[in-house]
């Protein structure tokens, strides 16, 4: 009954396979290996993006770091959600990596309005050499508290980002169950849309450690290089980053995952829903802000469910207190799991 984080989950065997195949021999190292030349095409063609300058990074902060630092100038800020997990849980890694850009927080809820957007944008970049500079607008797709934005709600952001010439990105660590969400393509989701560049995530849909950064305009392409040598991120044996992207994309495994947990998600939302649960947001991809009173969370986590209190303390006086907890489901999670943590809330 683990729901704390889709982090916390096993690698797929498909992708454990990759990485007991692709140990063999010798390999050129820092990316030269046959698996990566094997991942850049299958994600050009995945994307519809032939011309995509495509890299493995090993942490999502590492891959959301460096891709902004590529995008923006340390005398710009950054736009993002008030809750983006660039503000929220990388330690300022995109301050350090852009060399001082600022963040500049759009407080508009989970999902970013346009109309949010655009009033931090003419607020800023508005007091000449004194101020920050406007730099990149940063959108995360699933955000940070589990809703998806629409193929029609990012194209409206990157429109906006687009009138006033700034780069946008995408924070795509729960890329594929958005996609899952959406039935959209990943080209509707990105570079059609607006996005100039994504970090396409993995590590919480069932392999080790290994994000994709993926630029769609080129010209990007050696910059990132010498930021993420620079940084420290640029892999000698790469091909253990490149054998794990190869089996995450083989025969659609990504696709696969991010589905199953989905849908293991929304059986969990429809249990917590027949059991009283109020919702901070709809539950759309993996992962749900729900509400039960102290004396269900208590039942829970004395059965031994492991998961984040949002609000409140579970040592508090009145049982019948509702208490906010975010709840995870990765793709190994399995229906009798989730029977089983039902069957303490009633």
């Amino acid at each position: 009954m683990f729901f704390a984080s889709d982090n916390a989950g096993p690698v797929h065997p498909q992708v454990m396979q990759a990485l007991v195949d692709a140990n063999h021999g010798y390999a050129m190292p820092y990316g030269a290996d046959p698996w990566m030349e094997e991942v850049r095409t299958r994600l050009r063609d995945i994307f519809e993006a032939p011309d995509a300058a495509i890299y493995l990074i090993a942490t999502g902060t590492g891959a959301n770091a460096l891709a902004l630092a590529t995008l923006c100038d340390p005398f710009q800020t950054v736009f993002c959600s008030e809750v983006a997990h660039i503000h929220e849980d990388e330690c300022n890694a995109p301050e350090f990596y852009t060399g001082g850009a600022k963040l500049t927080l759009i407080r508009s809820g989970d999902k970013i309005t346009p109309e949010a957007l655009e009033a931090a944008i003419l607020k800023e970049g508005s007091r000449g050499v004194h101020g920050p500079q406007r730099g990149p607008v940063a959108l995360t797709q699933v955000t940070e508290r589990g809703s998806v934005y629409t193929v029609t709600e990012l194209t409206a952001l990157a429109s906006i980002a687009k009138s006033y010439d700034l780069p946008v990105h995408l924070d795509g660590a729960r890329f594929a169950n958005a996609l899952v969400t959406l039935n959209a393509s990943p080209a509707d989701m990105t570079w059609r849309a607006g996005v100039d560049a994504v970090s396409f995530g993995g590590t919480k849909n069932g392999l080790m450690g290994v994000e994709a950064v993926i630029f769609f305009d080129p010209s990007k392409a050696w910059e990132f290089e010498l930021r993420r040598k620079r940084g420290a991120h640029l892999f000698s044996k790469h091909r253990y980053l490149s054998a794990q992207m190869a089996g995450y994309l083989k025969d659609d495994l990504w696709l696969t995952l991010a589905r199953q947990a989905n849908e293991t998600c929304a059986y969990l939302a429809d249990g917590l829903r027949a059991a009283g649960a109020d919702f901070l947001y709809p539950p759309q991809a993996n992962m749900i802000f729900a509400s039960l009173s102290r004396a269900v969370h208590k039942r829970l986590h004395e059965a031994g469910a492991v998961y984040y209190l949002w609000s409140g303390e579970l040592d508090g006086a009145d049982p019948d207190e509702p208490l906010t907890a975010r709840f995870v489901c990765d793709w190994s999670l399995t229906r009798d799991e989730v029977d089983k943590f039902l069957s303490h809330t009633n």
